[in-house]
């Protein structure tokens, strides 16, 4: 019997955190708001030396919530790829993103990769950052830079670059 009041009163409580209540204790009324609910989201960060795009997408990746560059944020072509500008960039897609009801990401960071250089930008590090302080919850961060197992041939011919 007494199992049996407390599995109700433990299932009365889960049903008023899901939805919003009025309760009324001793003639006093108490209201009990709901718990936060919304989605999340992968964002993808391509920086390179050049440039640092912040794309956010859901959770499948199929459906595009915001997408800006760096060179959206500044009118010099020489500034694209700078911590700067990637931040004003992650910062405007986690507004646009909070907006539509994200409330987390799962971050994945590329670089050129392949046979060009597999580090990725300046600009990765200060998305990160402003995705994070923007007020979005941050679940995994990983390094999806295409690595080859072969190698593709760089150009330049046979006897390379000639200086």
């Amino acid at each position: 019997m007494d199992l049996q009041l407390k599995h109700q009163n433990l299932r009365s409580v889960v049903d008023c955190m899901t939805k919003k209540t009025e309760k009324s204790i001793k003639g006093k009324k108490y209201e009990i708001k709901a718990i936060k609910k919304g989605t999340w989201g992968i964002a993808h960060i391509f920086s390179t030396v050049n440039s640092t795009i912040v794309h956010i997408t859901d959770i499948t990746g199929a459906e595009t919530i915001a997408r800006y560059s760096g060179g959206m944020m500044t009118d010099k072509d020489r500034d694209g790829g700078s911590p700067f500008p990637a931040m004003q960039a992650a910062k405007r897609a986690a507004d646009d993103a909070r907006e539509k009801g994200i409330i987390g990401v799962n971050i994945k960071v590329r670089g050129k990769g392949g046979h060009h250089k597999k580090a990725p930008g300046a600009g990765a590090q200060p998305a990160i950052r402003a995705l994070a302080r923007s007020g979005l919850k941050i679940g995994a961060i990983e390094d999806v830079t295409p690595i080859p197992t072969d190698g593709t041939k760089r150009k330049g011919g046979r006897r390379g670059r000639r200086v």
